[in-house]
């Protein structure tokens, strides 16, 4: 396989300092809502993210799907005893990254984050399809199952206990808040000369996220 000759050249775009929100989450929702009103593969998932958490000498990244984001930070939901549950509670520092081929643009976010309340997670839960939560109280996630059928059998049981009335949201399953200190915005162009601008904030505390206290500056590509 010839790897090396792999490549493109970015040329839809360009970015400069006029250009950005004073907020970044502000430039967040405008370049999301951008990518979500571009044309695209109907495969590509604009919401869908890669997490990264660190517990000691172990780095973990698994694609999720971002749910809800506002001043307060970025929402996902998942199985609190997964690896990525028990990561982040070992270790609240995590990171996200958005990539958006069609428009030649990539976010990187980094934060603490923390589990969302009960409502939010009650909320969330119970719009998803009936499907969805019944997958999700059933499968004891990331850890080792005997067979596929072993996991088709136990959601079967857990639909038929609960014919005709609502799932209950076990207490395993729930959001979590990453809420930012630091968030890059990249913009391919052409040569590898990137455009990339970085804000950040220099102590992060629970309502910084909402705050308009951030600096900004460009980086090298």
């Amino acid at each position: 396989m010839d790897l090396e000759n792999l490549r493109r050249s970015y040329e839809e775009s360009s970015l400069v300092s006029a250009d950005l929100a004073q907020s970044p989450i502000q430039q967040f929702e405008t370049w999301f809502q951008f990518a979500r009103e571009t044309p695209a593969p109907d495969w590509l998932e604009i919401n869908a993210m890669t997490l990264a958490t660190a517990v000691d000498d172990r780095v973990s990244a698994r694609i999720v799907l971002l749910k809800q984001f506002s001043a307060s930070g970025f929402v996902f939901f998942t199985n609190y005893d997964s690896d990525k549950g028990q990561q982040l509670a070992e270790n609240p520092l995590a990171s996200l990254v958005f990539y958006w081929p069609h428009v030649e643009r990539q976010v990187r976010i980094e934060g603490q984050v923390s589990k969302t309340n009960s409502e939010t997670s009650d909320h969330y839960f119970h719009a998803r399809p009936r499907g969805s939560q019944l997958g999700a109280v059933a499968s004891p996630q990331s850890r080792s199952i005997a067979s596929r059928e072993e996991l088709v059998e136990a959601t079967m049981q857990i639909a038929a206990q609960n014919e005709g009335g609502e799932i209950p949201r076990p207490d395993y399953w729930g959001g979590f808040l990453l809420k930012p200190n630091r968030m890059e915005f990249w913009q391919g162009r052409p040569s590898r000369l990137h455009d990339r601008f970085v804000y950040e904030i220099e102590e992060a505390t629970d309502d910084q996220a909402a705050s308009e206290n951030w600096s900004m500056r460009r980086l090298a590509p």
